[in-house]
């Protein structure tokens, strides 16, 4: 029964952080912070493999999905020290884009109540693009706050998911050994009775 109820909620949590990965990773996509694509794709990938080792009673698919809790925490809290300029960091540089391109988070410009003031271009000047962005007003929070809320709310669910993936993983473990020590997968004690048995049977054609 408490096997049963683990592996329940870590089917629910599992499904939690696809949802959450795959809202993460839109706005990464707009915003083009490659390495956070990256992170997440991988994510993606490891979250499945625990859900269907929690599905199919795949104790060794699950490890791997605790390994990469752990690690995902760690990438989380990387984040939020980038955002908050910890250590070093900087959220102003191209980290996250591999100096590939300066964008910054999506957040950055369409954060709640935002607003972008822009101008049409100079005359004589030929851009790509038909107008030169100039700031960012009004928003309600600072966009790097919201990505350390994102991150905060991965950790939790990762070290949530780290939890119950553990006692999933112990609990599979001892219902195998259980079985095995009644014989579960032990083909000898049928044959020993069978041979039992016909040894009784042989018995009265030899007197």
């Amino acid at each position: 029964m408490g096997c049963c109820s683990g592996r329940c909620t870590l089917i629910f949590i599992c499904t939690l952080q696809l949802v959450l990965a795959l809202e993460r990773q839109v706005f990464d996509f707009l915003g083009y912070q490659w390495a956070p694509i990256l992170a997440n794709f991988f994510h993606i990938i490891i979250v499945i493999l625990g859900l269907f080792g929690t599905i199919q009673y795949r104790p060794r698919y699950i490890v791997v999905y605790t390994v990469w809790a752990a690690l995902w925490v760690a990438w989380n809290v990387f984040i939020i020290c980038f955002y908050l300029d910890v250590g070093g960091l900087s959220k102003e540089s191209d980290l996250l884009t591999f100096n590939i391109s300066a964008h910054h988070s999506w957040w950055s410009e369409h954060g709640p109540g935002c607003v972008r003031r822009e101008m049409p271009q100079a005359p004589g000047v030929r851009t790509t693009e038909s107008h030169s962005y100039i700031s960012v007003m009004g928003c309600f929070m600072d966009y790097q706050y919201i990505e350390v809320m994102h991150s905060s709310v991965q950790i939790l669910v990762a070290l949530l998911g780290f939890v119950y993936a553990c006692y999933v993983v112990s609990a599979i473990t001892e219902e195998e050994d259980s079985f095995d020590f009644i014989g579960g997968f032990d083909p000898f004690p049928l044959y020993h009775v069978n041979e039992k048995s016909s040894h009784l049977l042989l018995k009265p054609m030899q007197l």
